[in-house]
């Protein structure tokens, strides 16, 4: 079940910021691609779904994350929110979608 929400999750931010899936789980660093997985991580523990299933679900994607990768992630996006409209707006639109 967790793993239909993070692929929900996954489909919808990718499609927001116009990727694909491959390209979300590049090793890149491009701004778009680390703004759109730390989206993902926020969606996902706030949901909550535990980091150790968060990694698992991403090896699938052949995209190894550590731990601390993921909560760093979680915590810019959670402090974007705090500081920017359109992000905070951008996630809600995103829930709202997903219907999970």
């Amino acid at each position: 079940m967790k793993k239909e929400i993070f692929d929900d999750y996954a489909t919808a931010v990718a499609k927001r910021f116009h990727l694909t899936l491959d390209e979300m789980f590049t090793s890149s660093r491009r701004q778009d691609l680390v703004d759109a997985r730390q989206m993902l991580y926020y969606l996902c523990m706030e949901r909550p779904i535990r980091i150790s299933y968060i990694q698992r679900f991403l090896e699938t994607y052949n995209f190894k994350v550590t731990h601390s990768t993921i909560i760093h992630g979680y915590n810019k996006a959670k402090e974007s929110m705090k500081t920017d409209t359109d992000v905070t707006n951008l996630i809600n639109d995103i829930l709202k979608s997903t219907n999970v």
